[in-house]
This record gives C-alpha cells, sequence and structure tokens, in this order.
C-alpha cells in the first residue's frame, strides 16, 4: 500500500525535527489570548545561539526594516531609570466609559427622579474621581526577549489587577486589545552539525489596551 505524499512530507518533518537535537525550540510565541506572552521555552545549548558574526547591528536594521519602532525596542539594554514607565492617570477632563452601575446614578441637579442631588461643581469632582479610581492604565516594563531574538528588548504592556476597578468591587483590569510587533527571530534546522540557521521575522504581540472587565 503506497502512503499519501502528503503522509509522507509529515513523517520526514517529523523526523528532521527528532533528529535536530532542539525539542525545546519554537518559532514564536504559541497564539493565546492570554497576554502578555509567555516566556518561550528555549534550547539550552548555546550552539543555537547566533554568533557575533550574526548579530550586526547595520544588517539586521536593514533585514527588519520599516517594523524596527524605537518606542518598543531597544538593541541594547535600556538603562535602570527606565526600566518601566506607567501610562499617566486621566486628567480632570480625562476621558473613559464608567461601570454600568455608576451610569445609573442620577447625578443631575434636576428633583425630577434623582437619587443624589449634587451641584455642578460637585458633580464634576465626583465624575473625576469615579474616572480616576475605575481607570485601567496600561503600564510598560521593559523585557529581555534573550539573545535569539532581535532587537533583544521589547517594553510590554501589562494590566495591574491589583485591586478592584468597579464599584461594587468583583471587576478587574484586564487586556481589552493586543498590537503586533515584527521582531527577528534566531531559527536553527537540521542536525547539530549540519544544522542551518537564519533571521526569520515574526509578530509578538503586545498589550495595547486595559479594560475593567470580569
Amino acid at each position: 500500500m503506497r502512503l499519501p505524499r502528503a503522509l509522507l512530507l509529515w513523517a520526514g518533518w517529523m523526523l528532521l525535527q527528532r533528529g535536530s537535537g532542539q525539542p525545546y525550540l519554537r518559532l514564536r510565541p504559541s497564539p493565546s489570548d492570554n497576554l502578555p506572552v509567555k516566556d518561550i521555552l528555549e534550547h539550552p545549548d548555546p550552539e543555537y545561539d547566533p554568533k557575533e558574526q550574526d548579530l550586526d547591528e547595520r544588517t539586521l536594521r536593514k533585514k527588519l526594516g520599516s517594523s524596527f519602532d524605537p518606542a518598543f525596542m531597544s538593541v541594547a539594554a535600556p538603562a535602570p531609570g527606565n526600566l518601566s514607565s506607567p501610562e499617566l492617570l486621566p486628567g480632570p477632563k480625562g476621558s473613559g466609559p464608567l461601570p454600568g452601575e455608576l451610569k445609573k446614578l442620577e447625578l443631575g441637579e434636576s428633583p425630577a427622579g434623582a437619587r443624589i442631588k449634587l451641584g455642578r461643581k460637585a458633580r464634576r469632582k465626583l465624575l473625576q474621581w469615579l474616572r480616576a479610581h475605575t481607570h485601567c492604565p496600561l503600564r510598560y516594563t521593559w523585557k529581555d526577549l534573550g539573545v535569539r531574538f532581535w532587537p533583544r528588548y521589547i517594553k510590554e504592556g501589562s494590566c495591574s489587577a491589583e485591586k478592584s476597578c468597579s464599584f461594587p468591587e468583583g471587576m478587574y483590569c484586564k487586556p481589552a486589545k493586543s498590537a503586533p510587533k515584527t521582531f527577528l527571530r534566531w531559527y536553527c534546522q537540521g542536525w547539530s552539525r549540519q544544522k542551518y540557521c537564519t533571521w526569520i521575522p515574526v509578530q509578538y504581540p503586545l498589550i495595547s489596551e486595559c479594560k475593567c472587565s470580569c
């Protein structure tokens, strides 16, 4: 009985991977709804690391092209004082949706059906306070992706879940949106003495917005 060509190709690929000596290596972070991306399990053998001649910055910048984003990428380790940068809280006129429970509050001056009667100034201050305490800031921290990524350092976003962001309590800040950034990934295939390694472009998702949710 002859095996289908597709099955033969798949079997050959599996044998190649087993013989490559890289059971840990994955090309890119696995697709997931859980952000930020978890660390990739790398093969510990430095033989699979890029060599000095593979890390020429001019060559790699040319290869990455317009995808290089200095706001979120760094070739060198960031300065100690620039390891993290929390997003600023909204100012007095900060925008942002309020939780449903707060939207139901009647804060107007009209006595018709009003549950809470406040003047304009008091109402404005209360709304400012509510926005500040229900706002979900996006906090950035520099992360070392390791020598097998270029640029090596990425400014990764995260949502703080230290305390509830709702009234009544029960909801927390969670990732709501993400934006991909293109990096170069050092990838090797083949056997230890006959392997072929090169830089390939991969997309790395970064949290771009936090939202108060269940």
